[in-house]
Formats: structure tokens, sequence, C-alpha cells
């Protein structure tokens, strides 16, 4: 069976942009640690639009996850067309404040396991000269962010790493698209664990904010267009192409400055 593979599927973006794929009659298979949710999930959209739908509960901040959804891809026959790496977690507050296994098991999820399926399933990609990558970076990967130190990182990784791969993929029919995310409202700071007031001190005007449903829109939209790269949301397009003229230095004071005065 021909599917497309959805990590962080339970909720959130992820959960979105499953909806509007079985809209357009995609067969699913959807990843997250979240059985229940996942099953939930499997059974409404294959009941409302008629599709195949399968799911694999895993933890993607374990280093063994990603080599196992891909044998388990493997064992159920199914063909990946289209490979979105979307789950991913945040983290906030001072560096050494946060605990050092929370950190890493964040790289491991947000970076390690993004790149080992993408290296898992984009051979066959190769091989059939035809396949679709959608990687989920976010508006911080534009700037060094203090008080989300890791977090941004890891997002700046996402999106030189999928602007690379674009190039390499050109030659064989493959489609990569890096979508960039601003603020969205999602469970992000309660899946972070920063519900609270450093959490609150972090998030910039929601003014910005979109839906769940607002950026699988323009990430589809994207995909139909043969886009590379998408900055969801008019107000965070503008934002890109303004932090490209700012100096790093400059940014990480002014934001540094701004956390800790709404802090105080």
């Amino acid at each position: 069976m021909k599917a497309t593979l959805i990590t962080g599927a339970s909720g959130g973006i992820g959960e979105a942009i499953a909806v509007r794929l079985a809209e357009r009659k995609h067969d699913l298979l959807l990843v997250a640690r979240n059985a229940e949710k996942l099953e939930k999930l499997c059974t409404r959209l294959s009941e409302q639009f008629g599709i195949e739908t399968q799911f694999i509960a895993g933890d993607l901040s374990k280093a063994s996850t990603a080599a196992d959804i891909f044998a388990q891809t493997q064992h159920r026959g199914l063909e990946i067309e289209m490979l979105i790496n979307n789950a991913g977690i945040g983290s906030g507050g001072e560096f050494t404040e946060i605990p050092l296994q929370s950190e890493l098991d964040m790289l491991q999820l947000n970076v390690s396991s993004l790149v080992a399926l993408t290296h898992l399933f984009l051979p066959q990609m190769q091989q059939r000269k035809s396949g679709t990558i959608l990687n989920v970076g976010s508006m911080a990967s534009f700037l060094p962010v203090p008080y989300m130190a890791t977090y941004a990182a890891s997002k700046a990784f996402i999106r030189f790493f999928t602007q690379a791969i674009t190039e390499e993929c050109k030659p064989y029919n493959i489609h990569v698209l890096l979508l960039s995310p601003g603020l969205t409202k999602t469970k992000f700071n309660f899946s972070a664990g920063i519900e609270n007031e450093k959490g609150k001190a972090l998030n910039t005007d929601s003014v910005s904010a979109q839906t769940a449903e607002q950026v699988a829109d323009e990430a589809l939209k994207a995909l139909d267009q043969r886009k590379h790269v998408v900055v969801s949301g008019t107000i965070n397009r503008i934002g890109a192409k303004l932090l490209t003229l700012i100096p790093n230095v400059f940014l990480a004071r002014m934001f540094a400055r701004s956390y800790r005065k709404k802090l105080n």
C-alpha cells in the first residue's frame, strides 16, 4: 500500500495535516507516542473519508525508534510516498536550569530522529525517482534565542539540513519542502513543560499566532506549488525577511533583555 507517513500526528500541526491529506484521499501511516489518540484519529479519518489508515505508537526521543518504524513499514508492505517529519518538542528557561536529559531527548526527537527517518526512507524514493519530504522547522530557526537556546538551535539545524538535501534530491525528482511556522495555537508550552510564567515570557505577541489548520493549509498549498521553503503566515514571512537584515548578536541581546524584563 502506498501511504503518507506523518510523525507527531496525534495533535497540533501534525493532526491538522493528516486531516487535510485525508480529505485528499491520501492513505496514512500516523506516528506518535499516544496509541489511544492515534487509534481514534485513524478510525475517524477512515470512516469520514474512506481511506486506509494505520498507526505506529513510538517515542522518537529514543534513538532506536526511527529504525523500528522503518522496519514496521517494510513488514507491513507500505510504500512511503510522502514523509512528513513533524514531530518535535520545545524547551525554555535558563539553559543550566533545564535538566540535561530533557535537552538531549529533545535533540534526539527534533534532530536525530528526523535525520534517521529521512536517511531510511530516501533511498527508496531515489530508486523510484519520486517522492516528497516535508520537514517542519520554525521561525525560531532564523535567530539565536536565549532561554530557548537548544530548541532554536535544533530548528536551525533542520532549516540548513533541509535546504541542503533539497538540492541533492532534485536529480531524483524528489520534492523537499521546509515549513517554518511561527507562533501556533497548539499545546507547545504544555508539551515542553513550560506552561508557566517563564513560558509566557517566551511568547511574542499572540496577534500573529495561527491555528494548526491554517499552517496545514499553507503547507499543502506550498506542496501543490512545488515550493521548497515556506514561512507560514504573512506577518511571519515579513519577519523572517527582516531578521536576515539584523546581526544575530544584536537579535540575541534584544531577545534576552525582553525575556528578563517580562519575568521581572
